[in-house]
């Protein structure tokens, strides 16, 4: 991809999430900026309670921030309503979860076409898509396959296939390769960084877990709820933030 004709997708601005606890005050997200961008591979890195997960939470509109802006696709999602995000993710988002939440007892074929009949897509056109995915991603001999006749990895390539049916402008992945052995994981990122290149789609994945992040093109490290650095890893360029706030105090 050109980076000269970047196109934001995500913007985050003075983003806040603070949880009661009792009397006690927890700052979840404690005031973080950035900006991803069009095609984009981002890896969302930091260790266990960290803010990482409440974050993509938040970047999905699946929970509402205490403050701040978060803008995916030119709209304010922390603006929207329950029925609005739901509209909103139906058409812009797909997900790649830890649990591969394929349905049993369908085929990968009709696990991976799912999504598209809530859109009055018709059968054979559902199929015809649902194909084409599972070709890319490595599948093509196993589509009357059903998860049980499956590995781990087969499954989460289901899983990737499905995310990516609906053409989504984003896909969120949370510990996508969480269950996965490390050969297996490597594969995964791979396909990931191969379907990011060659669709075009812009990928947020969080990870606790330093070598898969090195599959992205631009890691955020988040540690108790703050940004500490954004690295470019094309360029290698490593803005250190935690130094930049230290310097402006």
């Amino acid at each position: 991809m050109d980076m000269k004709e970047k196109i934001p997708v995500i913007t985050v601005k003075d983003l806040y999430k603070i949880y009661r606890i009792g009397e006690e005050r927890v700052r979840a997200l404690n005031g973080v900026d950035f900006t991803i961008y069009k095609g984009e591979f981002c890896a969302i890195v930091g260790t266990s309670g960290s803010g990482k997960s409440t974050l993509l939470n938040m970047l999905a509109g699946l929970e509402k921030p205490t403050k701040g802006e978060i803008v995916i696709a030119g709209e304010h999602i922390e603006k929207k309503r329950e029925n609005q995000l739901v509209e909103f993710r139906r058409k812009h988002v797909g997900f790649i979860f830890q649990s591969y939440n394929l349905l049993a007892t369908l085929t990968a074929i009709e696990n991976v076409a799912l999504p598209l009949s809530f859109q009055g897509i018709s059968k054979k056109e559902r199929n015809k898509k649902a194909e084409k995915l599972l070709d890319l991603v490595g599948l093509s001999t196993h589509k009357n396959h059903r998860p049980t006749q499956m590995s781990g990895g087969q499954q989460q390539r289901v899983g990737m296939a499905r995310a990516l049916v609906v053409e989504p402008e984003i896909i969120f992945a949370d510990e996508p390769t969480g269950n996965l052995d490390s050969v297996t994981s490597e594969e995964m990122m791979k396909l990931m960084q191969k379907v990011v290149r060659e669709e075009g789609q812009t990928l947020v994945m969080v990870t606790h877990d330093d070598h898969l992040a090195s599959y992205a093109d631009k890691v955020i490290r988040i540690k108790d709820g703050k940004i500490v650095s954004i690295t470019e890893q094309e360029s290698g360029d490593e803005i250190d933030l935690i130094d930049m706030q230290v310097e402006e105090e």
